[in-house]
């Protein structure tokens, strides 16, 4: 199953698109109960907050949008 994930990025050049990233997970404990969020290494970019864990931390950037303060960066996961 293939699945998209945005993150963040905020200095521009880090990464390019179709460069193979690899992903650390981190929780946090909520209200909501546990969140995942994830960062592509090594502190390129940072995740929303998501319930669903991922299968895998290895994924490739298909897209990055810049927009006024940041860039917004699209990395497509291959999920078992």
């Amino acid at each position: 199953m293939i699945k998209e994930m945005e993150f963040r990025m905020e200095r521009a050049g880090l990464i390019q698109e179709g460069d193979r990233v690899r992903l650390k997970e981190d929780t946090s404990s909520t209200m909501a109960g546990i969140m995942y969020y994830y960062t592509i290494r090594e502190a390129v970019a940072m995740s929303n907050n998501t319930k669903e864990r991922l299968k895998t931390l290895e994924g490739t950037v298909i897209r990055i949008e810049a927009s006024e303060s940041y860039w917004t960066v699209t990395v497509e996961l291959e999920e078992p």
